[in-house]
């Protein structure tokens, strides 16, 4: 991927136009809002596909996986109610662009990917922007247990069912937020952990995610 770390006002903005077009479609934080305003997301993009970045849209940024749409970033973090300084994992890299959503707000990120050529990559555009993500390869489907407990669980892509691991690496309290289904179509459902074997579940809108891959995933 040849990135393109040059802002630009043009580009500024766009992402201005972004934000706005997100506000519309629901009730969201300031905070993320100025997050979309902030992060450069042509930077997570090969630079030939700079002018679209700022569509609201998903787009492929290789290896079968894909850098979600700018609303279901938004949507996904609200639900994870974030507060200053958050322990939050998030499982599935990808660009490193929703680990920066999630920095950008105040979390504390911890974000694993499978794929270490995605992962290298992410590392690449989190640093040229400054942000505090600690990056780990390997299983998303199972957490990272040396690292648990965690305040908040984020899963960016569509398992099959929720991964038992994840539920017992959340703190009590804490909320995962998941999209659960079939390869087609799949629910966002958020779990909060209320004591250590009983958890409430809520399910909201339908989403379209690529396949959570791993042992307790497809």
């Amino acid at each position: 991927m040849q990135s393109n770390f040059v802002d630009q006002y043009k580009y500024k903005g766009m992402r201005k136009r972004l934000a706005e077009l997100i506000a519309r479609k629901g009730k969201f934080d300031h905070a993320l809002l100025k997050a979309i305003e902030d992060i450069p997301r042509h930077f997570f993009l090969d630079s030939a596909f700079a002018e679209q970045a700022y569509e609201d849209k998903a787009f492929s940024i290789g290896e079968g996986q894909t850098i979600s749409q700018p609303y279901t970033v938004v949507y996904q973090t609200q639900l994870l109610d974030i507060k200053p300084g958050d322990k939050v994992l998030e499982i599935g890299t990808g660009s490193g662009y929703q680990a920066c959503v999630l920095a950008a707000i105040g979390a504390k990120v911890f974000s694993i990917e499978r794929i270490a050529k995605l992962s290298d990559q992410a590392k690449m555009v989190i640093k040229n922007l400054g942000y505090h993500v600690k990056l780990y390869t390997g299983d998303g489907t199972l957490g990272l247990p040396k690292q648990a407990p965690f305040d908040k669980i984020l899963v960016t892509a569509a398992a099959p069912e929720i991964p038992s691991a994840l539920l017992h690496q959340l703190v009590i309290g804490g909320f995962l937020v998941i999209p659960v289904g079939d390869m087609d179509s799949q629910q966002m459902i958020r779990i909060k952990r209320n004591s250590d074997n009983d958890f409430y579940e809520e399910r909201f809108d339908k989403f379209k995610f690529v396949p959570l891959i791993g042992e307790k995933g497809w």
